[in-house]
């Protein structure tokens, strides 16, 4: 968690909060004493990348033929 002194936060607000809402947390400190913890309100809903996961998954050539655990049941 970045610790910023309250100075400081006031002179990159845009940036903390830009921050805050990609999930990182922010201690706010005066005096070297925390003061506010900087967190979005709800939690962040990442989009999902339809493809992400091209070549990642594979299915083997035989996975529909029958098991032969169970041939004597045809």
């Amino acid at each position: 968690m970045p610790q910023i002194t309250l100075a400081e936060a006031s002179q990159h607000l845009p940036d903390l909060i830009e921050a805050a809402l990609n999930g990182e947390e922010i201690i706010i400190i005066k005096d070297n004493q925390p003061l506010v913890k900087l967190t979005p309100v709800s939690p962040v809903k990442r989009r999902r990348q339809p493809g992400s996961a091209k070549g990642l998954i594979t299915i083997s050539e035989d996975f529909d033929a029958p098991l032969e655990d169970f041939q004597d049941y045809m």
